[in-house]
């Protein structure tokens, strides 16, 4: 998996700027109070493994443990929450970079349209179900900081395979650790029981190969990916875009 999560070109695809936090926290939002719905109304991560991924996904990006409750209780009240459905959108990118866009929307034609719109824009086209997923493996994948060089690499790497995790990569500033999904939670729960934080920490598609783009098509992408992660129906975009 050599090469897939270098921090600090996929952070902005992820939601993890200091400036679009806020936004980040909407998301995340509105993936607890569908994992809650969905899950029968229980708010015990430990009896609702949706809600368990979520929480720790909101953790890692530093939504504050206020904000996590006020969703949860909102989530089981009465009428809790709008009537969200998850729904997945397939196309290509400038250059026929694969894209995978997962949206949450209380109206589909809205964001249909809008996905459409998107990729139109920015010299993509939307596809159908299926047409790039099968070039992408779901992962969990949990990234920890080392940009202050305090973890030792071999150490990271015992502990994560000890954890339960399937593979682990070492960067300059990060590790990251995969796991099959169905063991993510496990391993996230036992990695912080090592005293380890995370800055990002979440099931993904993660491309099995990468595409390069000129000059042009790259300022393309990056306006593409800008503009799905603006808008509110947008959950988050994969793609395999090798950036430099």
């Amino acid at each position: 998996m050599s090469g897939h999560s270098k921090w600090h070109n996929i952070q902005k695809t992820k939601g993890a700027q200091d400036a679009k936090r806020a936004a980040a926290f909407t998301k995340i939002a509105k993936e607890l109070i569908v994992a809650v719905k969905e899950g029968g109304g229980i708010i015990d991560p430990a009896n609702n493994s949706r809600l368990a991924t979520v929480i720790t996904k909101a953790k890692a990006a530093n939504m504050p443990n206020d904000n996590i409750k006020r969703c949860l209780e909102k989530a089981a009240g009465a009428g809790g929450g709008d009537s969200y459905e998850s729904i997945t959108y397939e196309g290509y990118g400038p250059g026929g970079v694969a894209v995978i866009v997962e949206t949450m929307t209380d109206n589909r034609n809205r964001t249909a349209g809008s996905m459409r719109h998107h990729f139109d824009k920015f010299g993509g086209n939307l596809g159908t179900n299926g047409c790039v997923s099968w070039s992408f493996d779901k992962k969990g994948v949990l990234v920890i900081d080392n940009s202050e060089e305090e973890y030792e690499e071999d150490a990271v790497m015992m502990d994560a395979m000890d954890c339960g995790a399937d593979d682990f990569e070492a960067e300059d500033d990060c590790f990251t650790i995969y796991t099959d999904p169905d063991d993510f939670n496990a391993v996230a729960d036992a990695l912080t029981a090592k005293k380890y934080t995370f800055i990002s920490a979440q099931i993904e598609m993660v491309p099995q190969n990468y595409q390069s783009l000129n000059e042009e098509q790259a300022a393309l992408m990056e306006k593409l990916i800008d503009a799905m992660e603006e808008d509110d129906d947008v959950q988050n975009v994969w793609h395999n875009w090798e950036q430099d």
